[in-house]
C-alpha cells in the first residue's frame, strides 16, 4: 500500500508545531512574571521578590531551550516536505523571519546570559534592564511569527509574480504585509493566551508548594502575582477573541461557519452553539443546545441578521467541521473557567481567605493544564480552519508539498523525530520536575537596603549605586 506523502506530512508539521507551541507562549509569560517580580525587588527592597526572581529565571532558562531546540526542526520541514510553498511564500517569511532574527531573537538570547548568570556580576539596575530585554525579545519574536501566519490567513501587499515556470508571491508593500486584515488581532491573542498560560503555571507551582507548607511566605506573593495577571488576561480574553471572531466573520467566512457548525444561510438569525456534534453529511449539529439568534448578535449586533454559512462556498473550498468546531468550543468553554477560577479566587485573596482553602489550591495545581490546550486548540482551530488553503485563497494545501519525497520518507523522519521529541520531554520533564522540587532559596531574615539585593547567606549582593559585592560589603569603614 501506498503511503500519502501529502497526510503523513500533515501529521508531521502538526505534531512538531504542537509540541514546540508547549514552550513559546510559557516563555512570553514568565518572561513578563520575571520583570514584575525583579521590578518589585528593585522598588520595594523586598528579599522575597529577589528570591522568586531568581528561581522563576532558571525555569525561564531551561524552557528558553527547549523553545529554540524544538522550533529548528520546523524550519526543516519548509525546505522538505513542503517545498512548494516554501518557494511559493519565501520572499514574504523570508522578511519576517529575518525581522524576528535582527529584533527578537538577538535581543533575546543577547541579554539571556546576564539574566540568568550576571546576578552578582552586574548592579541590580543592570540585571532588571536585561530581564526587560529578554521579555520584549520574546514579544517581538512572538509579533513576527504571528505576523508571518496571518498573511497566510488574510494575504496583503504583495503580488504573484512568475518566474522560470515557478509561481511566487513578493511583497510590494512591506507594512501592508505586517499590518494585514487579521494580524493585530491574532497577536493580542495569542499574547494574550500567553500570559494566561504563564500565569497559571506560576500559579500551579505556587499551590503545590502552599499545600506542602514549603516556602509559604514567597509562594503566597508569587501566586498573588500570577493571579492578577491571570485574572486580567482571562477577562482580555474573552474580548480579544469576540474581536478576533469578528474578524474571521468578514476575511473568511467559512472558517467561522466551521467553527459554528453553521451549514445552511438561513433568513433571520443564526443560532449560536454551546455544544453538540457537527454532522456534515446531514449538515445538522446533533444533540447541540443553541441561543436562537446568539451568532448573530455577537457578529452584526443584531439577532436577526444572517450569518454566512457553509453553503455560500463551493464544495471544494470547504473546511472540515469537526476538528475546528470542537477545538474552538473548547477553547472558549476553558477561556470561561479561566475566568471563573481567577475570579473567585480574587474574591478570597482579597478577603484574606484564599490560601486556608486548600481544596482551591489544589485546583490550582491541576488548572495549569488548561491554558496549555486552550492554547494548542486554538492553533488547531485557525490552522485546520483554513483548509483546504495553505494561503488562503492563492495556494491550497495539496498543491504545496515537495514532489519528491515519499511518504515513506515522510514515514520514517516522522518516526525519527517522534523519539527524539519523546527524549526531549522526558529530559524537560525531569530537569524541571528537579528544579521546582528544589524550590526558590529562602531569603535570609534581615531585610536589603532599598533596591539592594541579598543573596541566600544575607550578604549584601549591591547597593542600588549598583557597587559591586565587594565594594559594598568588604571595604573597611563601609556599612552594608
Amino acid at each position: 500500500m501506498e503511503l500519502d506523502a501529502l497526510w503523513l506530512s500533515r501529521v508531521q508539521f502538526a505534531l512538531t508545531i504542537m509540541f514546540h507551541y508547549l514552550f513559546p507562549p510559557l516563555t512570553i509569560g514568565l518572561g513578563v512574571l520575571m520583570a514584575i517580580m525583579e521590578g518589585l525587588s528593585l522598588r520595594t527592597g523586598d528579599r522575597q521578590y529577589l528570591a522568586m526572581a531568581r528561581f522563576w529565571t532558571k525555569i525561564f532558562g531551561l524552557n528558553f531551550a527547549m523553545g529554540v531546540a524544538t522550533g529548528i526542526v520546523m524550519e526543516f520541514q519548509f525546505g522538505t516536505n513542503w517545498a512548494t510553498y516554501s518557494r511559493y511564500v519565501g520572499d514574504v517569511f523570508g522578511s519576517a523571519l529575518a525581522a524576528e532574527g535582527v529584533f527578537a531573537f538577538f535581543l533575546e538570547s543577547g541579554f539571556l546570559a546576564i539574566v540568568v548568570f550576571g546576578w552578582d556580576r552586574v548592579s541590580p539596575r543592570m540585571h532588571f534592564f536585561a530581564t526587560i530585554m529578554v521579555a520584549v525579545g520574546s514579544v517581538f519574536s512572538a509579533i513576527w511569527i504571528v505576523v508571518a501566519n496571518s498573511w497566510q490567513q488574510t494575504p496583503a501587499g504583495f503580488h504573484i509574480v512568475t518566474r522560470n515556470g515557478f509561481t511566487r508571491a513578493e511583497i510590494t508593500d512591506f507594512w501592508a504585509m505586517v499590518f494585514n486584515p487579521s494580524s493585530m488581532h491574532r497577536l493580542v491573542h495569542v499574547l494574550i493566551g500567553a500570559m494566561i498560560l504563564g500565569s497559571f503555571f506560576v500559579m500551579s507551582v505556587s499551590a503545590w508548594y502552599i499545600l506542602r507548607r514549603r516556602h509559604v511566605a514567597i509562594s503566597r506573593k508569587t501566586f498573588t502575582i500570577a493571579l492578577v495577571m491571570g485574572a486580567v488576561a482571562s477577562v482580555a480574553s474573552l474580548v480579544s477573541g469576540h474581536l478576533q471572531a469578528r474578524t474571521v466573520a468578514r476575511t473568511q467566512p467559512p472558517k467561522l461557519a466551521a467553527f459554528e457548525g453553521h451549514f445552511r444561510t438561513g433568513t433571520g438569525g443564526t443560532p449560536l452553539y454551546l455544544f453538540g456534534i457537527p454532522d456534515s453529511r446531514a449538515e445538522r449539529v446533533n444533540y447541540g443546545l443553541a441561543i436562537p439568534g446568539g451568532l448573530s448578535f455577537l457578529i452584526h449586533d443584531d439577532w436577526n441578521r444572517p450569518v454566512q454559512a457553509l453553503d455560500q462556498t463551493p464544495p471544494a473550498d470547504r473546511p472540515p467541521v469537526a476538528i475546528p468546531f470542537h477545538a474552538y468550543h473548547i477553547m472558549v468553554g476553558l477561556g470561561l473557567v479561566f475566568v471563573v477560577l481567577t475570579s473567585l479566587a480574587c474574591i478570597l485573596r482579597a478577603v484574606g481567605r484564599l490560601f486556608e482553602q486548600r481544596w482551591l489550591m489544589a485546583i490550582f495545581v491541576a488548572a495549569v493544564i488548561g491554558p496549555v490546550v486552550a492554547n494548542q486548540l486554538g492553533w488547531v482551530a485557525a490552522e485546520v480552519g483554513r483548509q483546504p488553503w495553505v494561503v488562503w485563497g492563492l495556494l491550497r494545501t495539496a498543491d504545496a508539498t515537495s514532489r519528491v519525497v515519499t511518504g515513506e520518507h515522510v514515514l520514517f523522519s516522522i518516526v525519527m523525530f517522534g523519539v527524539i521529541y519523546v527524549l526531549l520531554l522526558i529530559v524537560w520533564l525531569y530537569v524541571l520536575d528537579a528544579k521546582i522540587r528544589h524550590g526558590p532559596e529562602e531569603a535570609p531574615d534581615a531585610a536589603p537596603p532599598r533596591g539592594g539585593w541579598l543573596d541566600v547567606g544575607g550578604r549584601l549582593l549591591a547597593h542600588p549605586g549598583g557597587e559591586s559585592l565587594t565594594q559594598a560589603h568588604d571595604e573597611p569603614g563601609r556599612k552594608g
